[in-house]
């Protein structure tokens, strides 16, 4: 009696161990699962209460917010590549549906406005500083560089593949893939959604992004299958570099003051390099004449000195 009733503890607690093991967050790594008795799985996002669909990728505001979560002594960062986005990594507010708040700020309540990927579109400004609206980012630019290889492949075949990885990696719907363009070892992605034509049930494009880069760089937040493979006619294309580019339905708003310093700059360096071409030009022009008044004094000379009788 006893034996049977440790065989049958060892296949529940099997069954136990296999059903956790079951029960994880396929696309998104930084969640926290549990099954109940049903066999349901819910997986909340690691650091918050916030339920997970699992179904479709989690936005990029979630993720960023479970990347600032320690987990052994060690800090996962976010993207510093982008827009480019070199504000560095911050802790972002999300909104319930898990999309950006328009205003972010930091633990020394400097704030500012950001677009739909996180990106910041203003000037930094204290907690008095007030932003609209949440600007949709429309376009997205993606540049890559591929390792050296033997031989190069065909523009539509880059094209096809890369197509293909977005569709069905990131369910990305092709209509929001405006073009993809090669010219070895150089790859450009282009992205395109305004907000009138997304649906609740499309994934955003800045999402995509994210993962993509993440992908890219080795930190995927795919729990299975996180290692990205990208083949053309069955040969490897290994991508070494990835900058992304973010254009907003509106411009951003940066002050004047900057702008200002910026063209300040630029007549500085062309009015200093017109002042040395005018400068260089007046020393050749200066050389010339001297050498042409030493030839010219020289011949007179020569036809004034007196001949032996």
């Amino acid at each position: 009696m006893e034996s049977q009733f440790g065989v049958l503890l060892i296949l529940v607690l099997v069954v136990a161990s296999s059903g956790q093991e079951s029960c994880t967050c396929a696309t998104n790594k930084w969640t926290v699962c549990t099954q109940d008795v049903s066999g349901i799985c819910t997986c909340t996002l690691v650091g918050s209460n916030h339920r997970v669909d699992c179904s479709t990728l989690t936005s990029k505001c979630l993720l960023m917010k479970a990347e600032m979560i320690p987990r052994k002594g060690k800090r996962f960062h976010g993207p510093r590549n982008g827009f480019l986005d070199n504000d560095g990594i911050y802790n972002p507010d999300c909104e319930d549906s898990g999309i950006f708040k328009a205003r972010q700020c930091n633990q020394t309540d400097t704030c500012w406005c950001v677009n739909t990927a996180g990106v910041r579109r203003t000037e930094k400004g204290d907690k008095s500083l007030r932003c609209s609206e949440l600007v949709r980012t429309s376009w997205i630019y993606i540049e890559l560089k591929h390792k050296k290889m033997s031989s190069t492949f065909e523009d539509p075949e880059v094209a096809n593949a890369l197509k293909h990885l977005f569709q069905n990696r990131y369910k990305l719907h092709p209509k929001y893939i405006a073009d993809v363009k090669y010219d070895s070892p150089f790859i450009q992605v282009h992205l395109s959604q305004n907000d009138f034509e997304k649906s609740d049930n499309d994934v955003d494009i800045a999402d995509v992004a994210y993962y993509f880069e993440k992908d890219i760089k080795d930190n995927s937040i795919f729990h299975s299958n996180n290692t990205l493979k990208v083949s053309v006619n069955g040969q490897a294309l290994d991508i070494e570099k990835i900058l992304i580019y973010y254009v907003d339905e509106k411009p951003p708003e940066f002050s004047a003051r900057r702008m200002i310093a910026g063209v300040s700059a630029v007549v500085t360096v062309v009015t200093l390099t017109a002042v040395f071409g005018v400068t260089v030009l007046v020393i050749l022009r200066w050389q010339r004449t001297r050498k042409y008044k030493k030839v010219e004094i020289k011949e007179m000379g020569e036809m004034r000195r007196p001949t032996l009788q």
